[in-house]
């Protein structure tokens, strides 16, 4: 057997493999042999017909054609062992020369992981931002905090923002009622901000009973593409106003919230807590940015498998969170006012993205000599399993020797981003 292997693009390769007419004839014979137990010869049993007789009464051409299945499943994987190269799927095989008693000719194409050229992935310029948690940061945690142990009462006066009121509510664009515009009896914090802008402050000094409209204009950057920089009308009904009574900030105020003595003690936790979340947001922060600029910095060709691997999976996530909210894709699509086109768009560039990360984070591992050990992935396996027991489906997937890898390759690229946050935090 001789082969050649030919570069087609960064992340695709040719190999032409030639198996000589003498080494073609073993492939013949164990066709042969394979095929004569599905034959019926007169005077033997099915089963027991001789390679000789069979072969004389075999078709030609499903002699042919498994003869050719059989040399390119025993070649092929010889071929590309040789040749150093490891598919990323299945090669496509197309027969370039099939004559009986000459050699076979054949060529297969396939992906191949590219090679990766990194930037300098040990001095990126990126920085992580300081945290520092402010005395205004902790009093308006207190101030959250008290609003949650805050006691309601029913006021005869006009609404000012801490107040809750209870509203009906329809908004409508060109005279026209829009959805997601309009509510009835629904409860609104006042000075929350989980309306557009203006709407609360258009609440504020209306009383119990009063009826009145909101002229507002939805910010141009807007989810809704409908909405986005619209001019609107809200049409409000207040039906009560209720009074927030917080709870004085003490130290039996203190004893609620937890096991602590005084407002002091709650203070420090409310800090700490607060500095806990700052210093996980920001390292968040921080690898993203570490690892766009280390893509940005790299050349990492794409191979289309993989993009297309990621789009499955993204389009999985979806599905799964949709299921969970009883929505259609349909719906989803319409909700945020986008075409399937455009989705698909987004999709593969996010697919893309995600490739190109995975394949550089995969590079420095290898080049840092990271990975996974056996024991750290039978661990977390026996984590997902103890978090799924309860559902067999699951478990049976589980068990699929290929989550086991995907676990490993996983728990890799996280060994990855934390060696880049080590050596990008000198």
């Amino acid at each position: 057997m001789k082969h050649t292997a030919k570069k087609l693009s960064p992340t695709e390769m040719e190999l032409t493999v030639v198996v000589a007419a003498s080494e073609y004839t073993k492939y013949i014979e164990e066709a042969v042999e394979q095929l004569a137990d599905t034959i019926k010869v007169p005077g033997f049993r099915k089963g027991k017909v001789p390679a000789s007789v069979a072969k004389q009464h075999l078709d030609p051409n499903t002699l042919a054609s498994t003869a050719l299945d059989l040399a390119v499943r025993g070649t092929l994987p010889e071929a590309l062992e040789a040749s150093e190269l490891m598919p990323l799927v299945a090669p496509s095989v197309t027969v370039l020369k099939h004559v009986p008693g000459e050699a076979l000719e054949y060529s297969a194409k396939f992906e191949i992981i590219p090679e990766i050229k990194l930037g300098k992935y040990n001095s990126l310029k990126v920085k992580r931002a300081e945290t520092k948690i402010t005395d205004k940061d902790i009093d308006e945690a207190l101030e959250n905090i008290r609003r949650s142990f805050a006691e309601k009462a029913v006021v005869d006066r006009a609404a000012k923002l801490g107040d809750e009121v209870v509203i009906d509510f329809v908004g409508k664009k060109d005279g026209v009622a829009f959805q997601g515009g309009a509510a009835k009896s629904h409860h609104l914090e006042l000075g929350s901000n989980s309306f557009i802008p203006g709407f609360e402050e258009g609440v504020v000094d209306h009383k119990a009973g009063e009826e009145f409209d909101i002229k507002l204009t939805f910010p141009k950057e807007y989810h809704s593409k409908d909405l986005a920089g619209a001019k609107t009308v809200f049409t409000v009904l207040i039906k009560q106003v209720n009074e927030n009574k917080l709870p004085e900030l003490d130290a039996e105020f203190a004893k609620k919230c937890g096991n602590f003595k005084s407002v002091a003690d709650l203070k420090e936790d409310v800090r700490k807590n607060l500095q806990s979340q700052a210093d996980y947001k920001s390292l968040e922060t921080f690898k993203d940015a570490l690892v766009d600029t280390l893509v940005a910095e790299s050349d990492i060709p794409t191979p289309e498998v993989l993009v297309h691997d990621h789009l499955n999976r993204i389009r999985a996530e979806l599905d799964d969170n949709l299921a969970r909210r009883n929505m259609l894709f349909e719906d989803f699509l319409k909700q945020n006012n986008h075409s399937e086109a455009e989705w698909d768009k987004e999709a593969h560039r996010l697919a893309e993205q995600r490739v190109r990360a995975s394949l550089a984070l995969t590079e420095i591992a290898k080049k840092e000599k990271l990975s996974a050990t056996e024991e750290e992935t039978d661990a977390k396996l026996k984590e997902l399993k103890d978090v799924y027991q309860k559902s067999p489906e699951a478990l049976k997937q589980l068990d699929n020797p290929r989550v086991a890898m995907d676990i490993r390759h996983r728990l890799t690229i996280e060994k990855a981003i934390d060696k880049l946050i080590e050596l990008n935090s000198k």
